[in-house]
């Protein structure tokens, strides 16, 4: 639901800019795309956002399957990067909301990157235990005497 929420607000962001900011003049808001790079990062942001909010319903993600969702779903990662840049540059002299959003941002990543190591680490020693317990089920009777 986060990630639809981003998709409407997102949504309705563009909606007012091309209808209130530019008054669906193509040729302005080309230009505003060429000539702005802030516009040019949203507008990735907003055009990388469209296939995960498209494939958020549990018949996509059954029809894609779960690993290739999950993968499609880690743009997540580019588009937040992409935000958070987009709102940085697009604000003229003060940057200290956009600098809160992007610590926010880079303490959620650092939290996610932290726990993946440690599922992982724990997957590897259980793992390793596993192995170490049916290696030791198949030995002989008397081979820990040797």
């Amino acid at each position: 639901m986060l990630g639809l929420f981003a998709f409407f607000y997102t949504v309705v962001h563009v909606g007012l800019y091309l209808g209130v900011d530019m008054l669906f003049d193509w040729r302005d808001v080309l230009h505003d795309v060429v000539q702005h790079p802030y516009i040019t990062v949203g507008l990735g942001a907003f055009i990388l956002l469209v296939p995960l909010a498209v494939t958020s319903s549990a018949a996509m993600i059954r029809r894609l399957g779960g690993a290739r969702w999950r993968a499609l779903h880690r743009l997540v990662y580019v588009i937040s990067v992409l935000g958070v840049v987009h709102y940085w540059w697009s604000v003229k002299k003060d940057v200290e909301e956009p600098l809160m959003f992007a610590g926010i941002f880079a303490v959620l990543l650092a939290y996610r990157v932290w726990e993946r190591s440690r599922s992982s680490r724990q997957s590897t020693v259980a793992s390793g235990q596993q192995t170490l317990l049916a290696a030791s089920s198949r030995a002989p009777a008397g081979a820990a005497d040797d």
